[in-house]
């Protein structure tokens, strides 16, 4: 939703040049008529990203670095160190309209189509250099998190509504990954060739051989975003609910020292009923670590 409220603001931005120069005409109620009820704007989209440094700030910091999201596949070095992703990601139709009620709804889907006339799902690639925690003391101490994520899926569904009855943003989605590695560094750890179906992905495979319908192939999940009040405080807080989400995930590899210890998969995994309130929090007074004289 951030990107989307970003688009429109350079798009706005991008227009000013040219509507202040063009010989602009207050349209009249006959004018305005035909406007109301047309059809929404549609937005066709290619795009590559690339951060340097995300970094967020408490006393000390967490910095991300090297953030890369495209499409097409990861890319890496000879020493498996990730580089950038080998693709855009494009063909995006995002489509928005303004119902009746007032609800903005939004559906992002492909510019391509199958034999069906279906829209084909959207690859898309995320790179990631390093994750890491940092000291602002002077102490100089860090503790890197992860390193070299690579994750390269295909986004089958994507609808978003703005609800003006509950001011609620809800979203539909559907997805899958296809390979993800990553290294845990701070616990020495890799996580190679995992993946992310939807729940009948094994029954689907081991019955045809493959996937073949929407259940094997995307992950699926409901997410409503709005406020909420925090069970502890009584204050607002952010919350985010997730009424189910059902998948299923395998590992291609543990690896330890170096060497597999084996692979391992989750079988029609669900998520259900799930409540998530986010909100900030004064530090202690007086808190930390007294030094005596």
């Amino acid at each position: 939703m951030k990107g989307l409220k970003k688009l429109a603001l350079a798009t706005a931005v991008a227009a000013a040049p040219f509507a202040a120069n063009a010989d602009l005409k207050a349209l009249d109620d006959s004018a305005m008529g035909n406007v109301t009820g047309q059809a929404g704007v549609t937005i066709e989209l290619e795009t590559e990203v690339s951060i340097g440094e995300f970094r967020y700030t408490d006393e000390g910091y967490l910095s991300v670095n090297d953030i890369f999201i495209g499409g097409g596949a990861v890319e890496r070095d000879a020493d498996g160190n990730v580089t950038g992703v080998d693709g855009l990601l494009d063909e995006l139709l995002i489509d928005i309209d303004i119902a009746a009620d007032g609800d903005a709804v939004i559906d992002v889907h492909s510019l391509e189509v199958d034999g069906n006339g279906n829209p084909v799902p959207i690859d898309f690639a995320v790179a990631v250099g390093s994750a890491s925690l940092n000291a602002s003391d002077g102490s100089g101490n860090s503790t890197l998190l992860a390193s070299n994520i690579g994750i390269e899926g295909d986004l089958g569904l994507l609808n978003i509504r703005v609800d003006t009855a509950t001011d609620n943003l809800i979203m539909n989605v559907g997805f899958n990954v296809s390979d993800m590695d990553m290294d845990v560094d701070f616990l020495g750890v890799n996580v190679r060739d995992l993946s992310v179906y939807g729940a009948q992905f094994y029954e689907q495979v081991e019955l045809n051989g493959q996937p073949t319908d929407a259940a094997g192939l995307f992950a699926s999940a409901q997410i409503t975003v709005g406020k909420g009040t925090s069970v502890a405080t009584g204050g607002d807080a952010l919350e985010i609910s997730v009424p189910q989400f059902v998948a299923d995930i395998g590992v291609g590899a543990v690896e330890i020292g170096g060497q597999s210890i084996g692979s391992f998969r989750m079988d029609n995994l669900a998520v259900t009923n799930t409540t998530m309130r986010v909100y900030g929090h004064a530090d202690p007074v007086g808190g930390g670590t007294v030094n005596q004289p």
